[in-house]
């Protein structure tokens, strides 16, 4: 059955068909100095509009990536182009993930799979279309996420009695289905996620930060008690906290989100807050106490010990292929992408160097022995003994593509039994270091020592351009100076949900969190004057 899409007319109006992309978002996602393809695209005469003005060739990218000081958006652009993480598909919005991307996230996902089974949880899946009527039953939910509905309005050639949600977020469906699960309090707690595909028609879509379609994990509990459903809320924020600074070297504030800012339908959101390089705020994760605001509207109830019919206590929680794009603007530089190795897809990269044929053979075959013995040794490897290029468009090329350490082996090196060592995070001869034995247990312990280094320079460095980069402010005007000098504010606040619009519509920054860690002392409201408890921080976001 093939099911025919189509989107409320409010976001027909927002997305009319003759929209094109901005001439940024059109630059070339191909190799360097690879020739120009073209869009792949529909059939003859199934491209939708948009579809259609977008179809022609690529402009070549032999060019450098755009500086990063220059132009930040370009240049995030230029790094997915030349690094091979992603391309845009023949949708509006939408983007395909390419191997060495896709290879990120799957890092992404070890990590947190076996986080989320040491934790209780295990893995399932729901469908992906939600009938209407379940985004319906909780108020402030479909208030929330109506104008980034998809809805399928015809199956099988036929109008559908009801229209279905191509799912924007599970809460809806996975209600309905632990209604169906839950009878009593065995039956609690009951911890389940799920890797899936979501859908949220977005206006202004960017790579892996915001598109039509993107992929996350979701996770869901139902428990007993709030205070149950609260540990578990805080206890999986601590882990998508120890993630960003353990795997991707990125020093996340991990905090509670205002009432304005908070998830429809939760009772408190707490999330992750990552300063990019261009000092814009990446919410890079949540975790949500939904109180009974789900289990009330759907009727999930359980039998406690006294036989007495409750309603369940829930979270859910989730990050998403955003994590990538957040990894690329916390670390890059104008080379490119600048991996951390617990995350890096290829950690090593070994290229060989010859000039003579004679050479060529014993140049390999130590090469080949290096990549065996670091291979054995659970680094991941890569040799490039391809042909077509040279030694120097190898380096500037998998320089751009982020791997950590370079290995250099060229004749001289096979003589005297080393190899030539570079970090990509030190750049030219300050990173290069010669004569490193090839003697495995000497240069495994080498590499595995270089790459600790590596990840926790980057943690180091990132933490020190967000910490440089965050003002402590004590009035309105100091927050204003704050804001439009491209930082962070922090101050106390106490003030209304209106004052929180006025400075969003004033400054175009939102409070991104209250952070857990907080000062000690009496404290008074930056907006109001008036008592406050809690500091809170603000800034302009992607």
């Amino acid at each position: 059955m093939v099911a025919s899409l189509r989107l409320p007319s409010l976001t027909s109006l927002l997305f009319p068909a003759t929209t094109r992309y901005p001439a940024a978002l059109r630059r070339s996602l191909c190799l360097r100095n690879r020739p120009a393809s073209g869009f792949a695209t529909a059939p003859s005469g199934t491209a939708s509009p948009e579809t259609k003005s977008e179809v022609g060739r690529l402009p070549r990218s032999d060019q450098a990536v755009t500086p990063r000081s220059q132009d930040f958006n370009a240049w995030y652009l230029d790094v997915i182009a030349s690094a091979e993480l992603a391309d845009y598909g023949p949708v509006r919005g939408t983007m395909v993930i390419r191997p060495y991307g896709y290879a990120i996230w799957e890092a992404i996902q070890d990590y947190l799979n076996v986080k989320f089974k040491e934790t209780g949880h295990s893995n399932m899946y729901f469908p992906q279309f939600i009938p209407y009527s379940f985004i319906e039953k909780e108020a402030s939910h479909v208030e929330g996420f109506s104008p980034e509905l998809a809805l399928v309005t015809v199956g099988g050639g036929n109008e559908l009695e009801e229209k279905l949600v191509v799912r924007p977020t599970s809460e809806t469906i996975v209600n309905h289905m632990f209604t169906q699960w839950i009878h009593s309090y065995r039956d609690l707690p009951l911890m389940i996620n799920q890797w899936a595909n979501v859908t949220r028609w977005e206006m202004r879509t960017k790579p892996f930060i915001r598109t039509l379609e993107f992929l996350w994990q979701e996770g869901h509990t139902a428990h007993a008690t709030p205070e149950e459903a609260e540990k578990e809320a805080k206890q999986m924020i601590e882990i998508y906290t120890r993630f960003a600074f353990e795997e991707t070297a990125i020093p996340v504030i991990a905090g509670r989100k205002s009432k304005m800012e908070t998830f429809a339908g939760a009772d408190t959101t707490y999330t992750i807050e990552a300063m990019m390089g261009d000092r814009k705020a990446l919410q890079a994760g949540t975790s949500h106490h939904l109180g009974q605001n789900f289990s009330r509207a759907f009727g999930t109830q359980f039998q406690d010990e006294n036989g007495e019919r409750q309603h369940v206590w829930q979270t859910s929680w989730a990050v998403s292929t955003r994590f990538v794009g957040g990894i690329i603007m916390t670390h890059g530089d104008d080379t490119g992408l600048m991996l951390p190795p617990k995350i890096a897809p290829i950690q090593v990269v070994i290229v060989p160097i010859w000039k003579k044929d004679s050479e060529k053979t014993e140049v390999l075959n130590a090469a080949s022995s290096v990549k065996e013995v670091l291979q054995t040794a659970g680094v991941r490897v890569k040799l490039d003994d391809t042909t077509e290029r040279t030694a120097g468009w190898k380096f500037n090329f998998w320089e751009m593509k982020g791997v950590p350490i370079r290995i250099e082996i060229g004749p001289r090196d096979v003589s005297n039994n080393s190899v030539v060592v570079s970090r990509r995070d030190i750049p030219g001869k300050a990173g290069k270091v010669f004569g490193i034995s090839m003697e495995p247990s000497t240069l495994v312990a080498y590499v595995k020592e270089k790459l600790d280094e590596i990840q926790s320079s980057l943690l180091e460095k990132a933490i020190s351009f967000r910490d440089s980069n965050i003002v402590d402010v004590n009035s309105y005007e100091e927050l204003k100076a704050a804001i439009s000098s491209g930082k962070w504010a922090r101050g106390p606040w106490s003030a209304s949900d209106s004052d929180e619009q006025r400075v969003k519509e004033e400054t175009g920054a939102t409070i991104r969190c209250f952070p857990f860690e907080q000062t000690l002392g009496n404290k008074t409201c930056l907006m109001t004057g008036n008592p406050a408890e809690e500091v809170a921080i603000f800034a302009k976001s992607y």
